[in-house]
């Protein structure tokens, strides 16, 4: 069914909005009521008020509802593909038409991971409805790879460069992360001086993301190479690690934008200083969603911005 023909059927049938459409699509997506208004910004009683119309006006049962969760029926199944389709029609119309116009408007869903989210991308993106106050931006972070069009996002900016191949990728930035602990540190334990010598030292292991967890993959020139390392201390969050190294509890493979300040400071300085392991920026969004005047300004926008604010590899 094209948009236009589905725009005539709901006039002559008063077939449902696209918002009540939107509201059921989200419900399905999140699997549950109140996660669905939450992203939408609304209460669990909208949200139920709005499936309870839409299948009175469709005259099926949608979802089956328990205390614990949200199980979609057979013929909810076909209404979401049906509706899925329809509000990507739409939302690709209202995309053409922005770019025609220039000036990106609506909602921007964006994703990132903790640290990176917290301390780069949210500044950039304050700066960026600054010059753009038809866009409404909403960051979501955290410590796992998303799944950008699952769940919803129209935009993630991750560091790391294995990209899946269905989605499109834009480098923002050059980043590499490396070895790196406090003088006192190393004053107390001695400087590794090859990549066999750190299992024998404290590592600040992290699990951030799509990094496995423990193993090390280090380049230098042409070679590289996979060491296992642990130590007393581990997290899921790199600016928990960060701190540890600069107290002096181990060494720590880290970012040079998370680290830089620390090194130039002199409170880090950093080990084995010829590996290091490519980590750069890149913006990853859905195929679907390349033409997007919001997607495309904001990509635009973080590589301009990236540019400026990291003149320096390690500013």
């Amino acid at each position: 069914m094209s948009l236009l023909c589905w725009y005539i059927f709901q006039i002559v049938n008063n077939f449902p909005g696209p918002d009540d459409l939107r509201v059921f699509a989200t419900v399905v997506r999140k699997a549950g009521f109140s996660a669905a208004a939450e992203e939408l910004g609304a209460s669990p009683a909208y949200v139920s008020k709005r499936i309870r119309l839409l299948e009175q006006e469709l005259a099926v049962k949608l979802l089956h509802r328990t205390t614990r969760r949200v199980a979609v029926t057979e013929e909810g199944e076909r209404v979401f593909h049906w509706a899925q389709r329809i509000l990507d029609d739409m939302d690709q119309l209202l995309q053409e038409v922005a770019v025609t116009r220039r000036e990106p408007r609506g909602l921007l869903r964006v994703s990132s991971s903790f640290g990176f989210g917290r301390n780069v991308v949210a500044p950039a993106l304050s700066r960026l409805v600054e010059q753009h106050p038809g866009l409404q931006v909403r960051l979501d972070v955290f410590d796992r790879l998303v799944d950008v069009a699952g769940e919803g996002f129209d935009l993630d900016v991750r560091v790391g460069d294995e990209i899946a191949p269905h989605l499109i990728a834009r480098r923002l930035a050059d980043n590499h992360r490396v070895l790196c602990a406090a003088p006192s540190y190393l004053a107390r334990r001695g400087l590794p001086r090859t990549l066999a010598e750190l299992p024998a030292h404290d590592c600040l292991v992290i699990k951030e993301r799509d990094h496995p967890f423990g193993v090390w993959r280090l380049r230098a020139g042409a070679q590289e190479q996979a060491v296992k390392v642990t130590g007393p201390l581990s997290a899921n969050n790199g600016e928990m690690v960060v701190q540890w190294a600069v107290d002096g509890r181990g060494i720590a493979l880290r970012s040079l934008w998370d680290v830089g300040v620390h090194l130039r400071a002199g409170r880090l300085v950093q080990v084995l200083p010829e590996w290091r392991q490519e980590a750069n920026v890149w913006a990853v969004y859905p195929t679907r969603l390349q033409l997007s005047a919001k997607v495309r300004v904001c990509v635009e926008f973080l590589q301009e911005y990236f540019g400026r604010e990291w003149a320096e590899p390690t500013s």
